[in-house]
């Protein structure tokens, strides 16, 4: 029987406040955890655009700053 070494924790920024993750979580899992409804928020990363489709598969590392706003739809 082996022990399974505790998950390290990553420290970033969501919209100015500090967060605290486990290593290996995605921008989705951020989002998730902090009960942000995907479909209503654009998300960057560190000031570049993210994707909807892509949140699942960006991984966040120590340090990163995520913003989440509401897209501005019209004319």
């Amino acid at each position: 029987m082996s022990a399974q070494a505790p998950a390290a924790i990553i420290a970033v920024s969501l919209n100015g406040q500090p967060k605290r993750l486990p290593s290996g979580s995605t921008l989705e899992m951020l989002l998730q955890r902090e009960g942000i409804a995907p479909g209503e928020v654009a998300t960057a990363l560190n000031g570049d655009f993210v994707p909807r489709a892509l949140r699942t598969t960006r991984l966040l590392a120590a340090g990163d700053a995520i913003t989440c706003f509401r897209p501005i739809v019209g004319g």
